[in-house]
């Protein structure tokens, strides 16, 4: 299948040649008997370099997906002709690991929705709680939204036009500020509202008059502040850390058995 002479083998056109060593890395990792491995790794060094190709050597998986996913568009070839590798994405699970809990995200007048998008895909996967969009944001129906939210719009509680000072206390705003508490030295309660603001001017106004704390995620380059998706998986992401290490805390404390 893939024992080439050189001559055979360079007689493909280039495209053919890529098509070919996507079929030999596919195959390469579907397989678990080393000596076939070693043999498949010896096959395709030699295509290399008969196709004059000075790639870095394959050592490890994402070494091995990476150069699949070159050779496949060298090869001309889509991913509807070709399927994923096996075993890289296993898809969605049928149930969340855990319910959303008592939080509330304000998203204060976001424009883009593909910024919307992903931050109802962060919230989903991170089981976080409940999106609540102001007027001027982009809702779940809007189409890009659901694009770039992968489906996650489907499996979180999305609310529309509820304002600020009705939602969970205390209310800390995602924001760049002299006087924010960096985020990773704020403790984040069980209960609370978080806001996230505009992409060019931030939470407006009004909302920081109704704000309990201001938080920021510390800066070292010259940018001053990151798209308001990233700043919010960031954030997003400290919240779900503390959450895990309450949750360890409680539960080792539950396992400590008074002495006698």
């Amino acid at each position: 299948m893939f024992n080439f002479t050189k001559r055979r083998f360079q007689s493909l056109s280039e495209q053919q040649q890529h098509k070919k060593c996507a079929e030999l890395i596919r195959f390469l990792y579907e397989q678990k008997d080393g000596e076939t491995k070693k043999k498949l790794l010896e096959f395709y060094s030699a295509w290399q370099t008969w196709m004059g190709l000075l790639l870095p050597p394959i050592h490890n998986v994402e070494s091995l997906i990476d150069r699949f996913h070159h050779h496949l568009k060298l090869g001309k070839l889509s991913l509807k002709e070709w399927n994923l590798l096996p075993r890289i994405s296993t898809g969605d699970r049928e149930r969340a690991l855990e319910e959303p809990g008592p939080i509330s995200i304000y998203l204060d007048g976001i424009r883009s929705a593909f910024n919307v998008g992903s931050i109802v895909r962060t919230v989903e996967a991170l089981s976080l709680g409940t999106l609540y969009f102001s007027k001027e944001t982009p809702f779940i129906d809007h189409a890009q939204v659901q694009k770039t939210s992968m489906g996650a719009d489907q499996w979180v509680r999305c609310i529309q036009n509820v304002p600020l000072n009705e939602l969970r206390k205390p209310v800390v705003a995602l924001e760049t500020s002299s006087s924010a508490i960096p985020i990773y030295d704020f403790i984040f309660p069980e209960s609370f509202s978080l806001v996230v603001g505009n992409e060019e001017y931030g939470c407006s106004e009004l909302t920081l008059k109704q704000v309990d704390f201001l938080v920021e995620i510390p800066l070292c380059g010259k940018k001053n502040s990151l798209n308001v998706a990233n700043a919010f998986a960031l954030a997003a992401g400290e919240i779900r850390r503390q959450k895990n290490l309450k949750a360890y805390h409680a539960k080792y404390q539950a396992n400590i058995q008074p002495s006698c």
